[in-house]
């Protein structure tokens, strides 16, 4: 089994996978030092898609368990399929339920699924316009994958203006702040 990624989840898979007596042998690309004591770490990282695969044709895996939401995002289901490898993950279109909030949202919208009320901005200008003509709280999330970090919950008028020019203009979290989504604040179950 290849286990993809470098963080705790992986730690997690790697421990629990570890005790299954069907397994033979454990590698985890890139793996971190809780891995290491775990099975074999490979240095690959969790975007070398070809690598990746590659390795796992190499050496006869038999399933790739990918942690990170970005090899699915980069296609690594369809990419291990097309040699017969097993992957548990979802295809790269399922993925973007997790690699992009403006899909996610809209998918909610399109299928009836209750989520908050939103719009999707991909001009700076459109969206400063958007928050200054709506009540506050709003929540302002990087479409794209920015670790967990890409949300604000923006209180007040500058805030908002503020996470703005950190995602779009300065462009913090990189490609995954060109894209943003706000979103009404939420509060409850």
């Amino acid at each position: 089994i290849l286990i993809v990624g470098a963080g705790g989840r992986e730690h997690a898979l790697a421990w629990k996978i570890s005790q299954s007596p069907l397994l033979d042998k454990l590698f985890i690309a890139p793996g971190n030092g809780g891995t290491a004591l775990l099975g074999t770490n490979v240095p690959i990282k969790d975007d070398d898609i070809k690598g990746i695969v590659a390795f796992a044709s190499e050496n006869k895996i038999g399933l790739v368990v990918a942690g990170p939401e970005l090899p699915l995002v980069l296609g690594l289901k369809e990419a291990l399929d097309t040699v017969q490898i097993p992957c548990f993950g979802p295809c790269a279109f399922a993925a973007q339920l997790e690699g992009s909030k403006a899909f996610a949202k809209n998918m909610m919208r399109e299928t009836g699924v209750p989520t908050a009320d939103f719009q999707v901005f991909d001009s700076h200008e459109r969206a400063l316009e958007y928050v200054r003509a709506h009540r506050l709280p709003m929540v302002i999330k990087a479409d794209g994958l920015a670790a967990g970090k890409g949300v604000v919950i923006a209180q007040t008028l500058s805030e908002a203006e503020q996470a703005l020019r950190d995602m779009m203009i300065d462009q913090i979290f990189g490609f995954a702040g060109q894209t943003v989504v706000i979103e009404e604040a939420l509060v409850g179950e």
